[in-house]
């Protein structure tokens, strides 16, 4: 039985596909894109996603491993201290996590849910 590896070269450069408003803005509307390059089981996914800029916030059902190729933004956990992020930050936000992103420059990121 063979496998196939999802692969996807130059993924700061890749094309990607329109998916619409954030639900998740605050403010204004702030547009995604995006490519998935795999899913598995229940909500398993990995991908690269890129938003504009702008304030949202997040309660999340899911784990997220996220990896910021371009742009900046900083995430606030409630109760918590923010902090910038930006390209070659890695970071994880495990199932529950609340708090907001306020994106400063079109963000592009790989991302895993599990």
């Amino acid at each position: 039985m063979t496998i196939a590896t999802p692969f996807l070269a130059a993924a700061a450069d890749a094309e990607l596909e329109d998916w619409g408003p954030l639900a998740e803005a605050t403010d204004h509307e702030m547009l995604t894109s995006g490519t998935t390059l795999w899913s598995g089981e229940g909500d398993a996914e990995a991908g690269v996603w890129q938003c504009t800029p702008g304030p949202s916030r997040w309660k999340l059902e899911t784990n997220e491993f996220v990896h910021i190729l371009s742009g900046r933004m900083t995430v606030t956990p409630d109760g918590g201290e923010a902090r910038d992020i930006g390209p070659g930050d890695t970071a994880v936000f495990p199932l529950g996590w609340a708090g907001t992103w306020q994106i400063h420059e079109t963000i592009r990121k790989l991302y895993v849910i599990f």
